[in-house]
């Protein structure tokens, strides 16, 4: 194996009164793609500032070749004192080239004259990201780099990063995004650090072979107490014969929903006052709302029915908040009709965000201060209802300022989702959020009773979620599809949002020497490569299905560690050939 470029070895950070983690090894190699996962408070974000030489480690040795650029994109990029965008991006001694700026911001689609006090979550993260890929790093550190992102910036960034010729850490909660780009992973789990030469697509194999090595040990060692602990902290192997179920009734809900969708995208529910199931909440027609000389919404007719999961997707201002507002009544539409079940009482858990004052403990958001809470008009002990949403029950007084994003964000999930509604409207709800929060957010949208309007650009979650996808595309027109993400990925074909995309000084080695033309050799292999690259993602898609086996290892060790090889041997040739095709299509180009 090769030298790594940036290394850490035998690292140990105190935080508070002990150590945060301790005698980690940890090494990058130079086309290293490396996600890093690990429970929110979990200190991910603190070892992306150890590896980046921001704070210094309590113990322990890091090593770096000399003249390597480390370059870390913050979850929340500091702008107190700047102007613009463009000056936060041009700022400091090591600022990047104000044309290598320019050329991303253009391709992701951000003004960088928009004043940075009034510039929003989404515009803020695309000037950081013009900022880190223009400095042109040789280790790229990423924190969460597609919150506030819409579908076509993460789409812009997944190819950006495909290309990249440096090695990145990720962490995020975008499953889609780890799955596609990552092939090694870093677990950071009870204080411990693991390492594996496989992408996040093999991480659940990955972890429930661990706990199940763990639990049969600590069933030796009659650890009871330990076995307990794994259960409370990773919830999603206890649960999976529920999720089993939840995700065939999802399917059901789909199929069901599909049936009453016309090929227009229109529903055609029948009215039936005597079936309970087809009850309408949300009456849609021929709803039309515009803006100035712009059409948000054109013609729309949808209804929506109890029991409902509905997921809004599009790309920033192509009308997602216009349309909620519309469906719940917030504003009403130019013209059309939407007509709202008079018993509906909704939620909206984006706007009750700025009510967690930072001086107030856990208790009081959810107790009032008291021992016992209401859920659904059943009586918790609050302690034990923290326990259901993996809090750790000694966090019972802590205050709300004290606690991560992720934990603000759950604890006010907690609170909403302890009330009386049947309709609940999500806006953005996977932001901050672990994988293991996120898991139980949709199984907690899965047993609400009542109706789910989401509003996410986090795909997975989506296509785990939602029964229907309402669509948008900037234009007015709105798709209703049964199903995910991926349904109405498949259905609407190219997207026509995203920019044309030019190469960066990044993605792109020194133009090749001219020749009048390409030798046999390289002819051949520009000729023959794509389809060599089809046979390899074929490959993969099969051994990444067959690796989806929960039970694979358990009932065949061996071929799952044969798979977990051969998935890695075909991810390494789909990428040397890919390269080397995108190298002899550059010098085809050029010689043309």
């Amino acid at each position: 194996m090769a030298a790594p470029v940036l290394a850490f070895e035998n690292v140990g950070l105190v935080q508070g009164s002990g150590w945060l983690f301790r005698h980690f090894d940890i090494h990058i190699g130079e086309r290293d793609r490396l996600a890093l996962i690990g429970r929110n408070g979990a200190g991910k974000t603190t070892l992306l500032r150890l590896l980046a030489g921001q704070i210094e480690a309590d113990e322990g040795r890091r090593t770096i070749v000399p003249g390597t650029r480390v370059i870390l994109l913050e979850q929340e990029p500091a702008m107190v004192g700047m102007a613009t965008l463009r000056d936060f991006a041009l700022k400091g001694p090591d600022a990047p080239l104000a044309h290598e700026v320019e050329a991303i911001a253009d391709q992701i689609g951000i003004d960088l004259d928009r004043e940075a006090a009034t510039a929003s979550g989404g515009e803020r993260r695309r000037a950081a990201i013009a900022r880190a890929l223009a400095m042109e790093p040789d280790v790229l550190l990423l924190d969460e780099p597609t919150n506030h992102l819409d579908l076509a910036a993460i789409d812009w960034l997944e190819e950006w990063l495909g290309r990249y010729r440096g090695a990145f850490v990720a962490i995020s909660h975008d499953r889609t995004f780890l799955t596609r780009l990552t092939k090694q992973t870093l677990w950071l789990d009870r204080g411990q650090m693991r390492r594996r030469e496989v992408g996040f697509g093999g991480f659940d194999a990955w972890t429930e072979q661990v706990y199940a090595e763990e639990a049969r040990n600590a069933e030796r060692l009659d650890a009871k107490l330990k076995l307990e602990e794994h259960w409370l902290q990773r919830g999603v192997t206890a649960r999976r014969a529920r999720n089993e179920g939840r995700k065939a009734k999802l399917m059901e809900m789909r199929a069901a929903r599909a049936a009453m969708i016309g090929p227009q995208g229109t529903a055609k529910i029948v009215h039936a006052a005597n079936d309970t199931k087809t009850k309408i909440v949300i009456d849609a027609e021929h709803v039309t709302k515009t803006y100035g000389d712009r059409t948000i919404i054109r013609d729309l007719t949808f209804r929506i029915t109890r029991g409902d999961r509905i997921g809004v997707v599009g790309s920033n201002g192509a009308g997602k908040t216009t349309l909620l507002k519309l469906l719940t009544g917030e504003i009403q539409p130019d013209s059309g009709t939407v007509k709202r079940a008079q018993t509906l009482d909704g939620i909206v858990i984006d706007q009750q965000r700025k009510l967690m004052a930072p001086e107030k403990r856990i208790r009081d958001i959810l107790a009032d201060g008291g021992d016992w809470v209401d859920v659904l008009g059943e009586r918790k002990h609050v302690i034990g209802y923290l326990k259901e949403f993996l809090f750790d029950p000694n966090m019972i007084d802590a205050k709300v300022g004290t606690l991560s994003g992720g934990e603000r964000s759950r604890l006010l999930l907690a609170r909403e989702f302890a009330r009386h509604s049947n309709l609940l409207v999500l806006d953005e709800p996977t932001n901050d959020l672990d994988l293991e929060t996120l898991d139980l957010l949709q199984e907690v949208i899965s047993d609400y009773d009542g109706t789910v309007l989401i509003v996410s650009h986090d795909r997975d979650f989506l296509d785990r979620t939602v029964t229907v996808t309402l669509g948008l595309d900037g234009s007015g027109k709105v798709d209703v599809v049964a199903g995910g993400y991926a349904d109405w990925e498949k259905q609407r074909g190219p997207r026509p949002e995203l920019r044309a995309r030019t190469a960066t000084k990044a993605e792109n080695p020194a133009p090749p020497k001219q020749k009048a033309k390409l030798s046999y050799k390289d002819q051949r292999d520009l000729d023959l490569l794509p389809a060599e690259i089809e046979k390899l993602e074929a490959a993969i898609a099969r051994d990444e299905t067959a690796l989806a086996d929960p039970d694979l290892y358990a009932k065949d060790p061996k071929r799952f560690d044969t798979l977990m090889a051969a998935l890695e041997k075909a991810r390494t040739r789909k990428e040397e050939a890919e390269m080397r095709w995108l190298e002899l299509a550059e010098m085809a180009e050029g010689l043309s």
